[in-house]
């Protein structure tokens, strides 16, 4: 799947910036991704989505490190990437998958989702619906209106959204302005006085030397990181110490990487990330919008504070409007946002993406964003921040055209396997050669939690 001019300038056009698209990446014609075009062959057209996302961090990183060795990628293994959980295997185990509270129930007038894989979300979902009484879930969201279900489970702390058509969607305050504006939302400045940062990778690795701060959770922005780590970055993961990440989640998004906790309520955890922040070159942050303020961690903060910083952030539902503040997941958004109606079984109950393609579009283009602005750093004098949304991720993939053709491949998965504290991990690799050679992960997953905030 080879692109020609047309595909050279709409790939320019799905990451957005008139800055990154002409000049960081001008070599966005060389983006080397073969194999069949079709294979999940939905109503949306998930692989283009899939493959553009992919073939950005291709674009951004042979931009980036012309003279060394050229990245392309496969469509099979796109394929694969993008289911990676549900291949993994720890110690011969699958992965939960969702939890039993997460999914469509029927509502008084139409349905909603629910996302309760955390314990602390399904705790505030049956509290708030009253299950902790003895009140079934399903009976209780059968009794109430979608909006109002939706409303209830939000304000107790859940996760919920009702299952609109996409025209719904559009029409709505949170979705005028979740929708609006490029797929990844720049902000340039120049560094200022200081020297022109000179990137220079060793051991044969593109980003060997880059330091990445990674303040995420779930997929999109562990995704993110992954993907920078496979190709060389030094990546260290910061959680909190009280709601840890789901022990498999984690395992599949932490190859690669580091992982520490800090508190970063208290004054001595947020001297601590201030201190890695002295010599990272990128963050990460995932969290709600204005929630890392307080700890000096806004995006304007950060600007002032370290001028030559990369800051990339992440959020549900974008970062102004009604919803900005409100949290989501990738399945919560495909039900606002109207794809879960375009993905109704024959007339029944709501459907869902083949995979968590919005959470995994979302982190590659993150990861290309990053590299794209690794390169205007050095290259140019300048540093910024980007911003990503999984609903902005959504108006993106309703705007290809969806594909009538059939699946053009059964997709056979190539699995590594690896030792790990976890016990032996089967696992998708990431999808990308370098130079001819299949990339993996340089290390298995740390135990999550247990490095000290330091970097190595």
């Amino acid at each position: 799947m080879r692109h020609s001019e047309d595909e050279r300038v709409a790939v320019e056009n799905i990451l957005g910036s008139g800055f990154i698209a002409h000049r960081l990446l001008e070599a966005a014609g060389n983006c080397p991704i073969t194999g069949p075009a079709v294979w999940w062959a939905g109503p949306l057209n998930v692989e283009k989505l899939a493959a553009r996302s992919v073939g950005l961090v291709c674009t951004a990183l042979n931009a980036l490190a012309a003279s060394s060795p050229w990245l392309a990628s496969e469509t099979p293994d796109i394929a694969a990437a993008f289911a990676s959980s549900a291949h993994l295997r720890i110690a011969g185990e699958k992965t939960q998958g969702f939890a039993p509270y997460s999914g469509f129930y029927r509502t008084a007038d139409g349905w909603i989702r629910t996302h309760a894989n955390y314990p602390h979300h399904e705790h505030s979902l049956k509290s708030a619906l009253g299950a902790s009484a003895g009140i079934k879930v399903a009976d209780a969201l059968a009794s109430l209106s979608a909006h109002d279900a939706q409303e209830r489970i939000v304000a107790a702390g859940g996760i919920a959204a009702q299952v609109r058509s996409r025209q719904q969607w559009l029409s709505s305050a949170e979705g005028k302005v979740a929708g609006s504006g490029h797929w990844a939302q720049f902000r340039m400045r120049p560094i200022g006085s200081a020297p022109v940062w000179k990137f220079e990778p060793r051991a044969g690795m593109p980003l060997h030397g880059l330091k990445v701060l990674d303040l995420t959770r779930v997929i999109a922005g562990p995704t993110a990181t992954r993907t920078l780590a496979a190709l060389g970055a030094q990546v260290l993961r910061v959680d909190g110490p009280l709601l840890p990440e789901l022990p498999w989640q984690y395992v599949d998004t932490g190859f690669g990487k580091r992982s520490t906790l800090l508190d970063l309520k208290s004054a001595s955890g947020q001297a601590r990330i201030h201190e890695l922040l002295q010599d990272a070159d990128a963050v990460i942050l995932g969290y709600r919008p204005g929630a890392l303020a307080r700890a000096g961690l806004g995006e304007n903060e950060l600007a002032q504070r370290y001028p030559e910083l990369i800051v990339a952030e992440l959020g549900a539902w974008g970062f102004s409007g009604p919803w900005a503040q409100r949290r989501g997941f990738d399945s919560i958004v495909q039900a606002a946002t109207g794809i879960s109606q375009v993905y109704r079984g024959n007339g029944q109950s709501p459907g869902a993406l083949p995979v968590q393609a919005l959470d995994h579009a979302t982190g590659y283009g993150l990861a290309a964003a990053i590299i794209a602005l690794v390169r205007a750093r050095s290259a140019q004098g300048r540093t910024g921040s980007v911003r990503f949304s999984l609903a902005r991720t959504a108006h993106a993939l309703f705007a290809f055209d969806a594909t009538q053709q059939p699946a053009q491949f059964d997709s056979g998965v190539r699995l590594k396997r690896m030792d790990s504290a976890y016990g032996t991990l089967e696992y998708v690799p990431p999808p990308f050669s370098l130079a001819g050679q299949a990339l993996d992960y340089a290390d298995p997953p740390a135990p999550y939690g247990e490095d000290e905030p330091v970097w190595s």
